[in-house]
């Protein structure tokens, strides 16, 4: 098997799916990118057995056939190499490759293909569609406050609350709480989940400036689709708190500040709060 491809295309597609490759001495090939050539489009793939992406571009290939690639020097050759287009030659007697550029010849070992784990795929017809944009922005106004205590599995993800037209984002390490509701979902689905940080960081991270998400669920993952490219999560198998319950219903103190004065005002007086506990009192 062998293909061409610009080498700035594939460390982009590299790049995407770096996240989810963990250093795992218990199951080394963990640690690679399962390549894959179904006619002249290279699927990428990488899972650390809890969160899982896939990425699809195109090369020019003179026949199908898979391998999986050691992610670091894979990634490390690809970002010291300048653009420029390569070829990339499988060996599959050997399970090894070898990148030809117009500076060298690089030579890698692999891993058979097979023994690579199988990424779920989705299997439920219940699906939202909503904007990228305001994926984004969700996942950023909410991830922050949850919490890294293992012993609050639940808190240590983001809710999510889907209400058929609107989709409601909970986060909390029970000393601050975000709530983050928006509309405009297109979707007959009413459910919630848990999704882990690490997913949504990656998620945030892969998610364009534009277009449109599906994501679709079943009891044991999540699934973000969006061009190219898929994410699948483990969901977090926990209870999570009644975080209404310490919504106060009628709060008549109400304030309202400018946003810059207020974080200029706490930047400042925060020099002098207690490193232990960060208290400000307003």
């Amino acid at each position: 098997m062998k293909f061409s491809i610009s080498s700035a295309d594939l460390l982009k597609k590299i790049q995407l799916a770096n996240g989810a490759i963990g250093s795992n001495t218990v199951v080394p090939i963990l640690e690679d990118f399962l390549f894959v050539i179904n006619g002249n489009t290279l699927t990428i793939s990488a899972t650390d057995l809890e969160t899982s992406i896939t990425t699809n571009v195109d090369v020019i290939s003179d026949k199908n056939g898979a391998i999986a690639i050691p992610g670091k020097i894979l990634f490390d050759t690809l970002k010291a190499l300048p653009e420029q287009p390569i070829t990339v030659d499988v060996d599959d007697d050997k399970n090894s490759i070898e990148i030809t550029s117009s500076y060298g010849k690089y030579k890698l070992s692999g891993d058979n293909a097979e023994d690579f784990p199988t990424i779920p795929k989705p299997d439920s017809t219940e699906t939202v569609t909503l904007s990228a944009h305001l994926l984004h922005e969700a996942i950023v106004k909410s991830a922050f406050a949850t919490s890294n205590d293992e012993l609050r599995l639940a808190m240590t993800g983001v809710y999510l609350n889907i209400d058929f037209t609107k989709i409601t984002f909970v986060a909390t390490d029970a000393h601050k709480l975000v709530k983050y509701t928006f509309s405009g979902i297109e979707g007959d689905v009413n459910t919630s989940f848990i999704l882990p940080k690490k997913s949504l960081s990656l998620l945030r991270n892969a998610l364009p400036d534009s277009g449109q998400v599906e994501i679709s669920f079943n009891k044991s993952n999540a699934f973000f689709s969006f061009g190219d490219h898929s994410l699948v999560c483990r969901l977090i198998d926990a209870q999570y708190p009644n975080y209404n319950a310490v919504i106060p219903v009628d709060n008549p103190n109400i304030m309202t500040v400018t946003r810059t004065d207020f974080l200029n005002s706490l930047r400042r007086i925060a020099i002098y709060a207690n490193k232990t506990t960060n208290q400000v009192i307003l």
